[in-house]
């Protein structure tokens, strides 16, 4: 059996969802760090939802905290932008579990309806989000977290997932203020405006050239732009620590 956990905070826009993909689950755990919309009250209309409250601690020590409240050991974390695709449910629960492994999935992101196959971060996404916790956890990472594969073989299942992160720019400005305070805050070292710039630059080259941004017309340069400004405000925001 699996049990399926999901932080929120003021995603109750589109929560209903990805609460729509997990139906089959027999448990799925909310984990709240203060919602202040109508979050909790679309997590509570689908009766398999078990709702706890938190405050934020970070992402990684957030989600063993929502781990901590389930009933199986065998654990899917999904974000509440993350839909699991159809053919994905079915495989997810024909699966033989293996205690020695975890899997991971294909996350296909979507911006502007558009499936974005270009850009640094954006494609090929492949994250580990199936473990069993007796063997593993999250790492304590305030943002960037991941599940610790360590001594555990790390396999792929074949369907995807659909992820819509960003569904209009403020939601952009919204991420990169959050997560560019959380990496400074858990980033050690120093750092410069030099080294923002520097940072940028490349982020934009990378996302923009490396990955082929430019394929993806409008879209693509959006993204490797946002890439771009996040990496300057990450390295802007650590040197004020000096």
């Amino acid at each position: 059996m699996i049990s399926v956990t999901i932080l929120t905070k003021n995603c109750g826009h589109y929560l209903a969802k990805t609460l729509e993909s997990t139906r089959s689950f027999s448990e799925v755990i909310i984990l709240d760090t203060g919602s202040t919309d109508d979050t909790l009250k679309v997590a509570k209309s689908f009766s398999n939802t078990v709702i706890h409250h938190s405050p934020f601690v970070g992402f990684g020590p957030s989600h063993n905290v929502a781990t901590s409240f389930a009933k199986n050991d065998w654990i899917l974390s999904i974000d509440s932008d993350e839909i699991l695709s159809p053919l994905l449910i079915e495989e997810l629960h024909s699966l033989a579990l293996t205690q020695k492994a975890v899997y991971s999935i294909q996350r296909h992101n979507y911006f502007n309806g558009k499936h974005i196959k270009w850009c640094g971060g954006w494609h090929p996404d492949w994250v580990v989000r199936l473990y069993n916790r007796k063997q593993t956890r999250f790492t304590d990472a305030m943002v960037h977290e991941k599940i610790i594969d360590k001594g555990l073989n790390v396999l792929a299942l074949k369907n995807p997932m659909i992820h819509v992160p960003y569904r209009e720019m403020s939601d952009f400005l919204h991420k990169m203020q959050a997560y560019t305070t959380l990496f400074a805050q858990q980033k050690k070292g120093k750092s410069s405006l030099l080294k923002a710039i520097l940072h940028s630059k490349f982020a934009f080259f990378k996302s923009y050239v490396l990955k082929r941004g430019f394929l993806g017309g409008k879209e693509g340069y959006i993204i490797s732009s946002y890439n771009a400004h996040t990496a300057f405000y990450k390295y802007l925001k650590l040197s004020e620590k000096d």
